[in-house]
């Protein structure tokens, strides 16, 4: 940038940038020490979205802005392009203010681009059979990448007309993310233009249909074929490999040979739909949220929701002052977490920075990262000692919940009759923690009604509840969740021996070898598996990046060759879901009386992970030999 209206442009977008991260662009930029010491240390900032003068005086900000404006201008290679561990350390704890343990560096470097990702060497792949994937949305671009990468040849099957998984199926009005951007996205490949820091769902989308261009999936993707079943097919010379039938996009019945099976659909991808009484004589549209349909005009509707978990508090805000009535359906109050600037678009400067600055970019993925990430599990478990066990967890948890109860008691102020529904009494983080989309000012609304009485029964144009209350409607929305227990055990997989998975796994029991290997199924390979789900904060994508190293490794290092076999061994199988149900006694889902889809009938966790982010990603960097039984 030489001219001076280039020049000026790149003054206004500096004078908008993060310092934290701008501060750690000048440094690697120049190599230049005093940058990551007094006066220009930034101080600590828990918001989600922090304050980007990082509480520096105006005449240090000037500093660091014309230094930077001046690099950026002589646009010369940065001074050091990869950090290693010790100076990413002090780096993260200059960033950040504050004392980042040394086990983050190597994770963060690998997730920044600062390190290569540590996988096998492309090469061509023996084997005779291709790697069959089901499901082409994060987690199965993710493990498709990573066998791309190895010369492992695959197959993805995809029963929607279009990449995306959750975000091609769920249209709902209002749906968006709930992790920010810079956090929720593959950490290679360019980097995507995001407008907001919170997307909505048609930019998420666009973003994995870009993706799965970008990364060449395209040609390895059959798109509107459905798994039906597979079969594992033991051979006498030992090994086997998996028989899937699949339906394809014209109708017809197909038989593949895998010599590995990667379930790549998540925990949230089958509807769950409560039996009301009387439902099938409702004469308006009645459907769950992740169906709704293309063509619904709400304008000046009498709507009906049933559910208020993440969907409905970004449903009811998106159609409150289209509809004529809103009725919003309760079971449970939930924990609701303000997030100052949620709503807010990224300044056009920010934007491009982030476009054109790939040092900008990496430091806001880390920052984002990092106070969406492990900060809050330690918030979440148990002080045995704890006086007060019936409204919280620990002294934190406790202070939690009175920043979240004042909150509440703000936005529903003079709405007593709201605050007493409104307010839970568990303690925070038991539940799915929700954030703040103009939730309770739409509860405020004139035409909105909050009921907390459990459904009766539903007639032709109208829903009852128990107390004998009848509302007329014209639309029903089901917003009440997913079977997130089936996961695979849904894909009608038959192991050895004959054995179900289905069967293995029923009582909503699912469990699994860190989330992704199951006894009896060999070669069988389970992406968002049992106990990987994230309670705490984290992204999706990092664990499937994990997930994907970890089964890509497997599949070159054991099954390369034809028929040969890897399965999970019983003892270590069981041993590790032992420690799993240990740690989680500790952690806020196990509390007594609490009630969460993340636990089964029986009172076990199942879903969510008990584990810090680098603790997972340290499991699954290389696999462990001997848990294996092999062929």
């Amino acid at each position: 940038m030489t001219s001076n209206q280039s020049i000026g442009f790149l003054r206004r977008a500096i004078e908008q940038a993060d310092l934290r991260v701008l501060l750690m662009v000048l440094f690697q930029g120049t190599g230049d020490r005093r940058w990551l010491n007094p006066p220009f240390t930034p101080a600590r900032d828990v918001n989600l979205i922090a304050d980007e003068a990082a509480g520096l005086p105006p005449e240090v900000q000037q500093s660091i802005r014309a230094a930077a404006l001046d690099w950026l201008v002589d646009d010369e290679a940065p001074a050091i392009a990869a950090p290693d561990d010790d100076l990413m350390l002090e780096m993260m704890r200059c960033c950040l203010g504050e004392k980042v343990a040394p086990e983050y560096a190597p994770m963060m470097r690998e997730q920044l681009c600062f390190a290569p990702v540590a996988n096998e060497p492309a090469g061509t792949s023996a084997t005779i059979r291709p790697v069959v994937i089901v499901g082409a949305g994060i987690s199965g671009m993710a493990i498709g990448v990573r066998l791309k990468q190895q010369g492992i040849p695959f197959l993805i099957l995809e029963r929607n007309e279009q990449v995306g998984g959750t975000w091609w199926e769920n249209r709902y009005p209002g749906c968006a993310v709930d992790t920010p951007n810079h956090a929720y996205s593959f950490s290679y490949g360019a980097r995507f233009d995001w407008s907001r820091f919170f997307s909505k769902r048609d930019e998420l989308q666009a973003y994995m249909q870009r993706c799965a261009s970008e990364f060449g999936l395209l040609a390895d993707i059959r798109l509107r074929h459905e798994m039906l079943s597979a079969q594992w097919q033991s051979l006498k010379t030992g090994g086997g490999y998996w028989q899937v039938q699949l339906r394809d996009s014209q109708g017809q019945m197909q038989e593949i040979e895998a010599s590995a099976l990667v379930s790549a659909i998540g925990q949230l991808s089958l509807p769950k739909i409560p039996k009301l009484p009387g439902a099938s004589s409702f004469a308006g549209p009645m459907f769950h949220s992740a169906h709704w349909p293309d063509d619904l005009d709400l304008t000046g509707k009498r709507v009906a929701i049933i559910g208020t978990g993440a969907s409905c508090m970004q449903i009811a805000p998106a159609i409150a002052e289209q509809v004529k009535s809103l009725h919003i359906f309760q079971r449970t109050a939930q924990w609701v977490r303000h997030i100052p600037r949620f709503h807010e678009e990224i300044a056009p400067g920010v934007r491009w920075l982030l476009k054109n600055v790939p040092l900008y970019a990496a430091w806001t993925r880390f920052t984002m990262f990092w106070r969406y990430g492990d900060g809050l599990l330690r918030t979440l478990q148990i002080d045995p000692e704890w006086p007060h066990p019936d409204r919280s967890l620990n002294r934190v948890n406790d202070r939690h919940r009175q920043q979240m109860t004042e909150y509440i008691t703000r936005q529903l102020s003079g709405r007593d009759d709201l605050l007493q529904q409104c307010l839970p009494e568990y303690p925070p983080y038991g539940k799915r923690i929700l954030l703040d989309n103009h939730w309770y000012r739409t509860l405020c609304r004139d035409n909105v009604t909050l009921i907390s009485t459990p459904v009766s029964h539903i007639e032709p144009d109208a829903i009852c509840d128990v107390a004998g209350h009848r509302r007329q409607v014209d639309v029903i929305v089901m917003a009440t969740g997913f079977q997130v227990g089936l996961m695979a055990a849904r894909l009608n997989i038959t192991g050895r021996a004959g054995i179900e998975l289905s069967k293995q796994w029923a009582g909503d029991n699912p469990s699994a070898y860190l989330g992704i290997t199951v006894p009896n199924f060999p070669n069988l390979f389970c992406m968002q598996g049992p106990g990987t789900g994230l309670g705490h904060g984290g992204s999706t994508i990092f664990q499937a990046e994990c997930q994907a190293h970890y089964i890509a490794r497997c599949i070159r290092q054991y099954l390369s060759v034809d028929n040969r076999m890897l399965e999970v061994k019983q003892q270590v199988h069981d041993e590790y879901n032992k420690q799993f149900d240990a740690a989680h006694q500790r952690m806020v889902w196990s509390h007594p009386g609490m009630s969460t889809y993340y636990r089964n009938k029986a009172g076990r966790v199942y879903s969510v992970m008990p584990w810090r982010l680098v603790d997972y990603w340290k499991m699954t960097r290389e696999p462990d030999p001997t848990a294996f039984e092999t062929s």
